[in-house]
């Protein structure tokens, strides 16, 4: 019984302190919203930097994207149910327009603590509009995502740069298989 409710208890830690901490590339609840922009925008730019560097043919797609979303830092974890959360930039044309927040949850089989970076590619005009307009947007829910990763699927194609909504996730060790955006939930930042 201890054992149990030692285990629910560390559970309910790790999930609390990810939904309450945010990513580390936000300087906290005391920083201005001036050095939260700036700070996220450094993550931004360092994370593209690092997908154009790790996955052959992601620069060339999101220079036909017609807007990049981008969360450099999704810090998630737990045990048997867990979380993430990250913020992150929306850029058009190179230039950033708005922050946004993502949280997700997830129930099965997985323990630890990672961090990821995460991309969304908006490939057509309606596809960014219906992300813009709306006031939280969910990944499957609102727009199927096509999730690049590891293997095959990571070839980027005249047919994969025909989808709406083109997504991947980094790891320290490369793109990662096995993952799903199915369900992450964004939101706007008032920054």
């Amino acid at each position: 019984m201890f054992k149990k409710s030692f285990s629910l208890l560390a559970l309910l830690v790790v999930i609390g302190s990810i939904l309450v901490s945010g990513c580390t590339t936000t300087s906290g609840s005391r920083a201005s919203p001036d050095e939260r922009r700036t700070a996220i925008d450094e993550g931004v730019d360092q994370a593209l930097v690092t997908l154009f560097r790790e996955v052959s043919g992601s620069r060339e797609l999101a220079e036909q994207a017609r807007g990049v979303l981008v969360f450099p830092d999704v810090l998630g974890g737990g045990f048997m149910i867990a979380a993430a959360r990250g913020s992150g930039a929306l850029r058009v044309n190179g230039v950033t327009r708005s922050y946004h927040a993502t949280t997700q949850g997830s129930f099965g089989f997985q323990a630890g603590v990672q961090s990821t970076a995460m991309f969304l590619l908006f490939m057509t005009d309606e596809a960014l509009e219906r992300f813009e307009s709306s006031r939280g947007w969910t990944a499957g829910a609102d727009a199927s995502v096509t999730l690049l990763t590891t293997g095959a699927s990571a070839q980027v194609t005249t047919q994969t740069a025909q989808q709406p909504v083109i997504g991947f996730v980094l790891s320290n060790r490369g793109l990662m298989a096995g993952v799903s955006l199915d369900g992450a939930r964004i939101t706007r930042l008032d920054l």
